[in-house]
């Protein structure tokens, strides 16, 4: 076989995988202590379909001023979150306070065939 038909081959097939690969990006939904129900649900239908589209998803909840006294609705709001996408995604980060913000991490299920 000619060595030069072998690598014409092989960076076909190369090329070929690379086309078919997905880069796997963080996306990000912001909250505040006090996101109202439909801000909450339009959030997370955002984060629905990133997950399905194979992204991972950062959620956080931003505390500014005096909003840092409410952590409790803070928890309670991704608590929330993650159980309304249990079905699509698994935690791949608890939530827990990282400064002046409350951040958990989702990651895709993967797709029985």
């Amino acid at each position: 076989m000619d060595y030069g038909k072998f690598r014409y081959e092989q960076q076909k097939k190369e090329k070929e995988a690379r086309k078919k690969s997905h880069n796997v990006e963080l996306k990000e939904i912001r909250f505040r202590p006090h996101t109202d129900v439909h801000d909450f649900d339009f959030k997370t239908k955002h984060a629905r379909k990133f997950l399905l589209h194979g992204d991972k998803v950062r959620a956080y909840v931003q505390f500014r001023g005096r909003d840092i006294i409410y952590k409790d609705h803070g928890m309670d709001l991704l608590r929330r979150f993650l159980e309304e996408l249990a079905d699509v995604a698994k935690i791949d980060q608890e939530p827990r306070m990282e400064g002046r913000r409350m951040t958990t991490i989702l990651t895709p299920v993967k797709k029985k065939a």
